[in-house]
């Protein structure tokens, strides 16, 4: 009996260290509700910030991947589940005003998401547009010769980013040579076949008894139906009625809806199946103190693409900038390889991630790694990288100076990296 009050005490405890956002996280998601929407947000324009580089150096080169921009739902079944159910409580006469308001939301949905799977919005063809002519102004010397050469995913919202963000470009500086291509070869690639049983393993960790936060469902029901008994009913699962709304929450931003959704569930609720999507990224495809090893290694191919171009335009190949457009999962795992600070350091137990890891900042939809490259008149090269444009350093690596380091340090860093 003791040893199971202990048992008992110790998963309290742990439940309870689970269960709270550290207080910057849960300050950063209420500045922005939509925030909490994770790798479903949309893009953040900041204003951008740049260290003067060492003196003498200029830049040259760009080597850039970026994640396709905000999309529609992969399935149109949350949006549905709400219209039929709080449909069925409208003409029973048991839907509250909240209810009212949400199957509008609900109905809007449907009609928004029209069967398009995954279809790119034109938010999201907006998004790499913007970050193209941000890049374009910020490094314009880069685009003064040379060629661009783009290759994306076969998946045509990566097609669609593509193509919005190298119009974009060619907009600034019409005569600017460009080349498209997409096929199998540039797949492997470009989204790597991770092991489909990491990401299994990373969502049983956070879908576990550990992040198993209890929600008050009943009470979530007594906001939409006069008679939440009946309406749990026609609801069906409790978690998947919650589910459903948050995901409606989530891509409502993707359709330029600027409302906050988001105040249909209790905060508890959202910050929890924030936190519980953000984890299972952050277990299962960044350098996390579970499987860190195992998802870094999957990126060989994409880090020897860009390291082989990259040495090519030093060498004096005519190219400005290769450009990749690709997803979520292999752009975390290839920020974490290069040791970038928030993906691949510090390194984080889940514990820690669950609490602290900022998912929403690192992976936003059209989220982008840009390496930009500067050599001096005695052909040293550094780089400096920016993910989603914010100068990042790589807390293991020596730097040359402020935000710069050498290419053979960085490249040795990444090529060699010796997982703790």
């Amino acid at each position: 009996m003791k040893r199971f009050l202990t048992l008992a005490l110790l998963l309290a405890s742990t439940l309870a260290a689970y269960a709270q956002l550290s207080p910057e996280m849960d300050a950063y998601l209420r500045a922005f509700p939509q925030r909490a929407s994770f790798n479903i947000h949309s893009y953040e324009f900041l204003p951008l910030e740049d260290t003067p580089a060492p003196r003498g150096f200029k830049p040259f080169y760009i080597s850039h991947y970026g994640r396709h921009g905000s999309r529609a739902h992969l399935t149109d079944e949350p949006y549905l589940l709400l219209q039929d159910c709080l449909q069925a409580a409208s003409e029973e006469g048991i839907i509250t005003p909240a209810g009212d308001s949400l199957l509008a939301c609900a109905k809007q949905m449907v009609a928004l998401h029209d069967g398009m799977e995954g279809r790119l919005t034109p938010r999201g063809a907006r998004e790499h547009e913007q970050l193209a002519r941000r890049m374009y102004k910020r490094y314009r010397r880069v685009f003064r010769h040379g060629e661009v050469h783009a290759i994306s995913s076969t998946v045509p919202r990566c097609l669609v980013s593509m193509a919005a963000f190298t119009s974009a470009l060619k907009s600034c500086r019409r005569r600017l040579p460009i080349t498209w291509d997409c096929g199998p070869k540039f797949q492997r690639i470009i989204s790597p076949h991770f092991p489909k049983d990491i990401m299994r393993k990373a969502s049983g960790i956070a879908h576990g008894p550990l992040t198993d936060v209890p929600v008050d469902t009943m009470a979530i029901f007594s906001r939409f139906f006069k008679d939440p008994v009946r309406g749990k009913a026609l609801a069906g699962k409790p978690r998947k009625f919650v589910s459903a709304i948050f995901s409606l929450a989530q891509f409502a931003e993707a359709y330029d809806i600027d409302e906050n959704r988001f105040t249909f569930l209790p905060w508890d609720a959202v910050t929890t199946a924030y936190a519980r999507h953000a984890l299972t990224f952050y277990i299962g495809r960044c350098n996390s103190e579970p499987y860190g090893e195992e998802n870094l290694k999957w990126t060989d191919p994409l880090v020897g693409d860009i390291v082989s171009k990259a040495d090519e335009a030093i060498a004096g190949a005519p190219v400005a900038a290769n450009l990749i457009f690709g997803h979520d999962m292999p752009l975390l795992a290839l920020c974490s390889r290069f040791g970038l600070e928030g993906y691949g350091y510090p390194r984080l137990t889940a514990e820690e991630a669950y609490r602290s890891w900022n998912g929403t900042l690192h992976c936003p939809f059209a989220a982008n790694l840009q390496i930009i490259f500067y050599s001096n008149r005695k052909g040293e090269v550094l780089v400096k990288f920016l993910t989603n444009e914010r100068e990042t350093p790589i807390p293991e690596l020596q730097a040359y100076s402020g935000p710069y380091y050498r290419w053979e340090d960085a490249k040795a860093y990444a090529m060699n990296k010796k997982l703790q």
